[in-house]
């Protein structure tokens, strides 16, 4: 099997959404020899933010002199980003070897796993081949029935935040979304978590409680932002000063925080992490589409908020480092999304928007998403064709003046780059 050939297979497999419990990648993985098995993970789960800081947390392992595996998802240019080795995709040919030795154990069960399950599987059989010190593992969706959950205890359990965010699989209220998060702390286990809200909070303590498992917190107040710019951010946690990293956004202070309390965690867990290589680590870390400027003429930054939290934070982050002033807006979302929402916290702060349906059959379409946005008072341009929509908004916010934020999907991302 070559790579076309592999990547033909894993997207072959037919979706079926996501099916409750793990017995298929427990058999999956039972066929393929248990692959997680004797490696040391640290297990990433939240609404936002999981991305971000598995970014920072490669990064810093890699500065600390660790071989690090890191699982995320979904990827914005190449398949291949879903599965890194220090920091780097995985090679074509070793994405195609590990997905020929895991096809005939998937091909083999009467109850197929599904594509996230497929692709776990093959990240976990890769993970073992290259005999990764550390493997940072995000969850894909919830945690509880992910399939990254039938790992055994993690070094530590991380949770980046809890909002509302795929409610018809997690639940239709901050609790029932918890408990789905939840699901990733293990016994005897540490756990570290972002500030979260009470209903949320009560939930995470009743389940580390139960798994007589510790929960260290972020604490905001301890947080002091000294530059946020378009070249990055300088900031102090508590003890820890002057951090800097190139990353922006306005979430970027409290990922940071939270792998500050993470490395004090992996310290106590057999890992040795330097406060240099902290700093190291976070100053050189990369991850794309988390309001990353693409271009300076004019001002283009790409963000991938695609929830109602998300959204939040990249719209504050942008009306901080634009000075206040309105943004010319393109962007595309799913239909299972709360768009309507969603626009509702965007249209105080656009001048003009242009709309496009994003690649995926999940999408809204550009007349739908326009007329949302026409009906809170914002001009809107619809556009089928993403290069056409991308010219048109690049030479608007010129004649305004003003910055160009491109928000919604990360499934925009890589059609977007291309072209910038």
């Amino acid at each position: 099997m070559n790579y076309t050939e592999a990547l033909e297979y894993i997207h072959s497999v037919t979706w079926r959404g996501s099916i409750p419990g793990l017995s298929r990648i427990e058999e999956l993985s039972r066929r393929m020899g248990n692959p997680e098995k004797g490696l040391r993970f640290i297990h990433i789960g939240g609404t936002n933010g999981k991305g971000s800081t598995s970014a920072y947390l490669t990064s810093v392992l890699m500065a600390a002199g660790y071989s690090v595996g890191t699982f995320t998802s979904p990827y914005v240019r190449t398949f291949n980003e879903r599965i890194a080795i220090n920091g780097k995709p995985v090679s074509n040919y070793m994405l195609a070897a590990a997905t020929s030795a895991v096809k005939p154990h998937a091909d083999a069960m009467v109850d197929k796993p599904t594509e996230f399950e497929l692709i776990s599987a093959i990240g976990f059989e890769i993970f073992k081949r290259k005999k990764v010190d550390v493997v940072v593992l995000e969850v894909g969706m919830g945690g509880r029935f992910d399939s990254t959950n039938i790992i055994e205890a993690p070094l530590a359990a991380l949770i980046t935040g809890i909002a509302f965010d795929h409610m018809q699989l997690l639940g239709d209220s901050l609790s029932k979304i918890a408990w789905e998060k939840a699901g990733i702390i293990k016994q005897n286990c540490p756990t570290v978590t972002a500030r979260l809200k009470k209903e949320a909070a009560e939930v995470i303590a009743k389940e580390a409680k139960e798994k007589n498992s510790s929960v260290s917190e972020v604490c905001p107040d301890k947080i002091e932002v000294l530059s946020d710019t378009l070249d990055g951010i300088v900031m102090n946690y508590g003890e820890y000063k002057d951090i800097k990293t190139s990353l922006i956004g306005g979430y970027q202070p409290l990922n940071i925080a939270l792998v500050c309390e993470a490395v004090r965690v992996l310290n106590t867990r057999g890992l040795k992490i330097s406060r240099d290589a902290l700093y190291r680590g976070i100053a050189s870390a990369k991850w794309p589409a988390r309001f990353e400027l693409l271009s300076r003429d004019p001002v283009t930054v790409f963000d991938g908020g695609h929830n109602e939290e998300g959204v939040r934070a990249a719209i504050a982050t942008a009306a901080r480092v634009f000075g206040g002033e309105k943004v010319v807006l393109l962007t595309g979302v799913m239909a299972d999304k709360a768009y309507d929402d969603m626009v509702d916290i965007i249209a105080p702060h656009v001048a003009e928007v242009f709309t496009l349906k994003v690649d995926n059959p999940r999408a809204l379409d550009a007349a739908s998403l326009a007329a949302v946005y026409e009906n809170r008072g914002v001009c809107a341009t619809p556009c089928d064709d993403i290069a056409k929509s991308f010219a048109a908004a690049k030479k608007r916010a010129k004649e305004l003046g003003l910055p160009l934020l491109i928000l919604g999907s990360l499934y925009l991302y890589k059609d977007i780059y291309k072209r910038v």
